[in-house]
């Protein structure tokens, strides 16, 4: 058995290739390379260019960088089972929720009161895209706010393309503090032994860096609106509705600041988004664009006059919907966001207790309906043991409900219930050789599509008391899993891709190389923020991948005769992050099967790749303003 042990044994290497970072990263691009031409310039089907990206990645881990075939196969098939939970599973219910609406009619009703709002389409892609969308990543995020907000601004009559590339390009500034603040948390959790002086300075580390990412991007926050409807409308019909794109951004952007500076990052999101669609909201009460501006398909022409912009709808928007049925219709969105939020309800200020977690003043269980679903979570003092299964500190493989972390097949010596990692990361990515677990967890009820799911059961049986089939349910479900079959595997191979870079160390040799820039990391930490949410779809994931080499690496670069303060650049990789997420093959994915344009991926990367670039940059240079010209502006701990 030892002997099998020492073959399967994996020490990453970043460096393969003639002991040179920049040959072995350039080696290392090649996955992404592949992925870029066949999306971009040979426009093949999304599941394709993924499909072969991953076999691509999967052939360089074990020839170039030597990761055993067992572990090779593990890490990929571990990628691929996240891809479709949390991620895929989070979209499904997210689009399904929405299609529901559409089935009962409810949506006809929203859109027709839309158009009473306002028929002018930008101020409607403010509403939709940037508010709207702002809120659904605070609740729940991953997939959702790209999928619903896309999906709605279709149904508007907006191009199925361009309701894409807008819900892509609004969801950047939220993005951070998504999902009740879990990017940060986590951040916060994987740095806190770097940053601080142990894992028990997380409180105190997450705070730090919420502050920090709460002070570079509502600079964006103030910027995206206007730049939403530049791209939709062109600057000078922006500039037509600059009172309502100020309104959004400037709103958004202080009580984003207000709340990550002085409150935390878990509301960060959902009461910038609240209170900015109030704002605009009110103001369109007292102003209106002096034009109002929509696509050709508005005009009605009517011959020997002057063609004249209809309202959103058309024919359905002359219908008057008694207030009753408005409020039933929008139900279904309070309703979703209210499950959420009680499904989140542990991860709040007022409930996780001071510091989050303790349980001494932390909400117990069954009132805490969070620590229910987490129940034999790992270390959660709060419900340590599982509904069924094992306590897990005695077996850590065997199934466990609702919450079961277990190693991955295949990446682990040992028995399940006591197992031991084979693939070790090593300096200068981690400061002494450390445990790589390849895991899964399957949080049953506490995942965010679970609790879309649970939404979409509630909102349903609101709509069978008013008369609606039973069999509506099943069929809608049906029809949106036929819809999203194609993007589901094309988000099984992304995460499939990014998961045998991580592992196999391939990630970090591209990470590697761009740290090398020393006193202009700064800019850097924003690329790789980028980087890492490109590969795995997710600010979350990319602050866990490159998240402790920021701060680590910081520590390592002097600056006027100190270290580089590790929170500017852990920080910047979650703000740099977000602006990845608008290319990221998953979330194109998303955006395509929220407007129904399944294999139109590629033209979306096309529209998109410009702005991400260029939002990127832009963190970079903020980053850099922030070191050499207004240091005092970052948070310093201990």
């Amino acid at each position: 058995m030892s002997g099998a042990i020492a073959i399967l044994a994996f020490h990453q290497v970043y460096q393969p290739l003639g002991d040179s970072i920049l040959v072995s990263a350039i080696v290392a691009g090649i996955p992404l390379y592949l992925l870029f031409v066949m999306l971009a310039i040979l426009r093949l089907p999304a599941w394709l260019s993924a499909l072969t990206a991953m076999l691509a990645a999967a052939i360089l881990a074990a020839l170039v960088w030597q990761m055993p075939l067992g572990l090779d196969i593990s890490a990929t098939t571990e990628g691929m089972a996240n891809g479709l939970w949390p991620i895929s599973w989070i979209v499904l219910n997210a689009v399904f929720f929405h299609n529901l609406t559409i089935a009962s009619g409810d949506f006809d009703v929203i859109r027709r009161s839309l158009t009473r709002l306002t028929g002018d389409r930008r101020v409607q892609a403010l509403l939709v895209a940037f508010c709207f969308g702002a809120l659904m990543e605070g609740i729940a995020g991953f997939g959702a706010p790209v999928a619903i907000s896309a999906a709605i601004l279709a149904s508007l009559g907006f191009e199925p393309i361009s309701a894409a590339v807008l819900a892509l390009l609004a969801n950047t500034a939220p993005v951070a503090f998504g999902s009740i603040g879990i990017p940060i948390v986590t951040l916060g959790l994987l740095t806190a032994p770097i940053i601080g002086h142990s894992a028990n300075d997380q409180t105190q580390v997450t705070l730090a860096l919420s502050a920090m990412v709460g002070r570079q991007l509502p600079v964006f926050s103030i910027l995206i609106p206007g730049f939403l409807i530049v791209v939709l409308a062109g600057w000078k019909r922006m500039v037509e509705v600059l009172p309502a794109v100020l309104t959004a951004g400037v709103v958004f952007a202080v009580i984003q600041f207000l709340v990550s500076n002085f409150i935390g990052p878990e509301l960060t999101d959902v009461l910038a988004a609240l209170v900015s669609m109030a704002a605009v909201a009110l103001l369109l009460r007292v102003w209106k664009p002096k034009t109002l501006w929509g696509f050709a398909a508005d005009r009605a022409d009517v011959p020997g006059a002057t063609p004249r912009l209809r309202s959103v709808g058309a024919a359905v928007a002359q219908v008057a919907d008694p207030p009753a049925r408005i409020v039933r219709a929008y139900m279904m969105y309070v309703i979703l966001v209210v499950v959420i939020l009680i499904g989140q309800m542990g991860n709040l200020p007022f409930f996780s207790g001071s510091p989050p977690g303790n349980v001494k003043n932390a909400l117990h269980t069954p009132a805490n309906v969070t620590a229910d679903f987490k129940c034999g979570q790992p270390a959660y003092k709060l419900c340590p043991n599982p509904w069924i299964g094992p306590n897990p500190a005695v077996d850590a493989g065997a199934f466990k409900f609702p919450f079961w972390r277990f190693q991955w097949p295949g990446s682990y010596s040992g028995t399940s219930a006591k197992p031991k990692a084979l693939i070790s990361q090593e300096p200068t990515i981690v400061t002494k050789s450390t445990p790589y677990p390849v895991t899964f967890t399957w949080d049953f009820l506490a995942a965010a599509g679970s609790l879309v799911l649970f939404a979409s059961i509630v909102a349903f049986i609101v709509m069978a008391i008013r008369g609606a089939p039973l069999g509506l349910f099943f069929a809608t479900y049906g029809r949106t899993l036929r819809q999203l079959a194609l993007p589901i595997m094309t988000i099984a191979f992304i995460l499939g891709i990014a998961a045998v870079m991580n592992f196999s160390g391939m990630t970090s040799t591209l990470a590697l190389l761009m740290a090398k820039a020393g006193g202009f990391f700064p800019f850097f930490s924003a690329v790789i923020g980028a980087l890492g949410v490109f590969l795995t779809g997710s600010d979350t994931a990319s602050n866990t991948l490159f998240g402790p080499m920021q701060a680590h690496t910081a520590q390592q670069i002097v600056i006027g005769g100190h270290p580089m303060n590790p929170i500017l650049t852990a920080g910047t990789n979650s703000s740099g992050g977000v602006m990845g997420k608008m290319i990221s093959p998953q979330n194109l994915s998303v955006g395509a099967a929220g407007v129904n344009r399944v294999g139109a991926e590629g033209e979306i990367f096309r529209r998109t790749i410009g702005y991400s670039l260029i939002l990127t940059a832009a963190v970079g240079i903020v980053a850099m303003i922030e070191v050499y010209l207004i240091p005092g502006i970052i948070p310093t701990f201990g």
